[in-house]
């Protein structure tokens, strides 16, 4: 019987993917640790993100043309006619998002009749989680030129603590930027026309006095704005300073 021919053993090397190398190196290690480490720098950056995007305040006026419900939370009594409600905002960390020179817009509907009043807050921006308003409350049957009273004001007046009232804003065709920056719309339709002002002369009595009160803070606010205001105001009780807390804006100013 003849010898058959053995066959040389062959070695079929593994047929997967070939560890990915960094050129010029042969070690596969270092791209693992290059991946981890750039892993890593991701999950920080998007932690910081989440963290600076929960931080900044959420704004409540979204659109000017939605109405947003808003909770009474107190009314307190500035004097014998005068009253400041507070009504919370949806959370602790929303603002209204009310631009310097913007007003809202209040309404209800009292005795079968849909009743709208602009009103502007005496709380700013910088303030998290609600919104002030300070209204003079007309009284049926105290003042011979309006004997019916106010009805928005008896309104809000005749509110509990917990009621909802319609919030509608921004609006408005002025708005200020800062340093004696103004955008002004000429009317509704109109796009609005830069404007820029040094000195500011306002005359206002007695509630009448909050548009140019969110003006003058925002101003006063801060301390690189040069826009000097002048102020002619008429009221039959101190409420400028004490009540609004204007003077707390004048420490150090001219």
């Amino acid at each position: 019987m003849g010898l058959q021919p053995v066959r040389p053993s062959l070695r079929i090397p593994h047929q997967g993917t070939p560890p990915l190398l960094v050129p010029g190196t042969q070690s596969p290690v270092l791209l693992a640790s290059l991946g981890v480490g750039l892993l890593t720098l991701f999950g920080l950056a998007l932690g910081s993100y989440l963290v600076r995007r929960s931080r900044r305040p959420r704004i409540t006026l979204l659109d000017p043309n939605e109405k947003y419900l808003l909770r009474l939370l107190d009314k307190t009594t500035v004097n014998h006619n005068t009253k400041r409600f507070r009504f919370a905002l949806p959370t602790g960390h929303h603002v209204l998002g009310l631009p310097v020179g913007k007003h809202v817009y209040l309404s209800a509907r009292i005795d079968g009749s849909l009743v709208i009043r602009p009103y502007t807050p005496v709380t700013s921006d910088e303030d998290q989680g609600y919104v002030d308003l300070v209204i003079k409350v007309y009284l049926k049957g105290v003042h011979p030129k309006f004997p019916e009273g106010g009805k928005m004001s008896q309104y809000l007046d005749s509110l509990k603590t917990g009621d909802v009232v319609e919030f509608r804003g921004p609006s408005g065709l002025l708005t200020y930027a800062g340093k004696g920056m103004f955008s002004i719309q000429p009317n509704k339709k109109s796009p609005p026309e830069p404007r820029v002002a040094r000195k500011l002369g306002m005359i206002a009595g007695g509630t009448g006095i909050t548009p140019m009160l969110q003006l003058i803070q925002a101003i006063l606010k801060d301390p690189e704005d040069p826009t000097q205001c002048f102020l002619l105001f008429a009221n039959q009780v101190a409420l400028l300073f004490s009540v609004l807390g204007l003077q707390s804006y004048c420490v150090g100013r001219d």
